[in-house]
C-alpha cells in the first residue's frame, strides 16, 4: 500500500467518477475498480442532482465491499434514509424526514433513476446504515463536512465503528438531542443564524437564513473569518463581530492534529488547501465544476500538488463517457 486517494463529492457523476479513478490509475477487474498499490477513500454524498446516481453508487459499492476503498457518510445518504423511513407515532409526522417541496426537489434525481429499480434502491438503503460517520486511521482522518472530537467521542460510546442504526436515525430527528447534534455536526458542519429578515438567495436557487462556518480559525473574530460557502453574505455582515455564543457553538482543529479530509462546501475554481492538515474535495461536480480527489501517501504536512481532478464539462458531448461501464 502506498496510500489513499480520498474522493469529494460525487452526486450522481458516475461517468466522471470513473474518468477521475481512470485517471487515477485505477481500472475494472471483476467488475470492480482497483488499483495496484493504492485504496480510495469516499467522502460522503454520491446521490442526489447528478446524471447518473445508480452508476456512481454501484461503483463505489462495489469497491468498498471488496474492501477496495472506504467510504463515509454524506448528509445526502443521511437525507435518503430519513426521508424514506416512516415516522413512530411520537413524532407526529409520516415521515422522519418530511416530504416538502424543498426536500422532495433535493431527493427527486435519485428516485427517479431508481424508479424502474425498486429492489435495487431499497439494497442501497440498507447499505446506508453500513457507511460510517466518521474514519479514524493512525495517520489521517475523514468525515463529511466538520470533525468535532467530543460528538465522535460520544458516539463512539454508543457505535464504536461510527454505523448507526434505525434508533439513532429515529432519535437523530429530535432537535437538541445528543444525536441530533452528532448528525448535524458531523454531516452538514457548523452553521450561524443571519440576522432576522436578511436571506442569502443561493446559486442552487435555495433560499437559506443561516451560513456554512468552518473549523480551523484559531482566534476568529468576524462572521467573515469563518464563513466557507460560495455565496457571500448580504451587505457589511463579513464585518460583524462573533458574540459569545456564537463562537462557542463553532468547533476547532488545530494545525497539531493529524491530516482532516473533508467534503460538502461546495468549493468553486483551483483545489487549494484552507491550512496545511486539511483538504476540503468537494469542488461542485455537479454544478459543471470539478470532481476532485487528493493523492494521499503519507505526508503529515499536505501538499497542493497532490490535488487530482476531472472537469464536468457543460457540453454535453464533451462529458466522460465510459460507455464500458454499465452495472444493469
Amino acid at each position: 500500500m502506498e496510500g489513499y486517494d480520498l474522493i469529494g463529492d460525487v452526486h450522481g457523476c458516475g461517468a466522471t467518477l470513473a474518468a477521475l479513478l481512470e485517471k487515477l490509475g485505477y481500472h475494472q477487474r471483476g467488475g470492480v475498480y482497483r488499483h495496484p498499490r493504492r485504496r480510495a477513500i469516499f467522502l460522503g454524498d454520491l446521490i442526489d442532482r447528478g446524471p447518473r446516481i445508480r452508476l456512481a453508487v454501484s461503483i463505489v459499492r462495489r469497491m468498498v465491499e471488496e474492501g477496495e476503498a472506504h467510504i463515509v457518510m454524506g448528509n445526502h445518504e443521511y437525507n435518503a434514509l430519513a426521508y424514506c423511513h416512516r415516522a413512530p407515532a411520537h413524532l407526529g409526522r409520516e415521515w422522519l424526514r418530511d416530504h416538502t417541496p424543498r426536500h422532495n426537489r433535493i431527493i427527486k434525481e435519485t428516485l427517479d433513476q431508481y424508479r424502474d429499480h425498486p429492489a435495487e434502491w431499497e439494497e442501497t438503503l440498507a447499505w446506508f446504515f453500513e457507511i460510517p460517520l466518521f474514519l479514524e486511521l493512525p495517520e489521517l482522518r475523514v468525515v463529511h463536512a466538520c470533525w468535532d472530537q467530543a460528538l465522535i467521542e460520544a458516539l463512539r460510546r454508543q457505535y464504536p465503528d461510527g454505523r448507526i442504526d434505525e434508533a439513532f436515525l429515529e432519535a437523530s430527528m429530535v432537535p437538541g438531542t445528543q444525536p441530533f447534534q452528532i448528525m448535524d455536526r458531523l454531516t452538514r458542519g457548523s452553521h450561524l443564524t443571519l440576522p432576522e429578515g436578511i436571506e442569502i438567495h443561493s446559486g442552487d436557487g435555495f433560499t437559506r437564513r443561516s451560513f456554512r462556518t468552518h473549523f480551523w480559525a484559531r482566534e476568529p473574530r468576524t462572521w467573515g473569518d469563518v464563513i466557507f460557502q460560495p455565496d457571500n453574505l448580504p451587505g457589511r455582515l463579513e464585518d460583524r463581530m462573533l458574540t459569545d455564543a456564537e463562537r462557542a457553538r463553532l468547533s476547532h482543529y488545530d494545525l497539531g492534529q493529524r491530516p482532516l479530509f473533508i467534503g460538502h462546501y461546495w468549493c468553486e475554481g483551483i483545489p487549494a488547501l484552507p491550512t496545511a492538515n486539511i483538504a476540503c474535495l468537494d469542488y461542485s461536480a455537479v454544478k459543471f465544476g470539478r470532481l476532485v480527489a487528493y493523492r494521499w501517501s503519507g505526508e503529515r504536512r499536505l501538499d497542493a500538488n497532490h490535488f487530482v481532478w476531472v472537469r464536468v464539462p457543460q457540453e454535453e458531448e464533451a462529458r466522460p463517457r465510459p460507455w464500458e461501464i454499465d452495472f444493469d
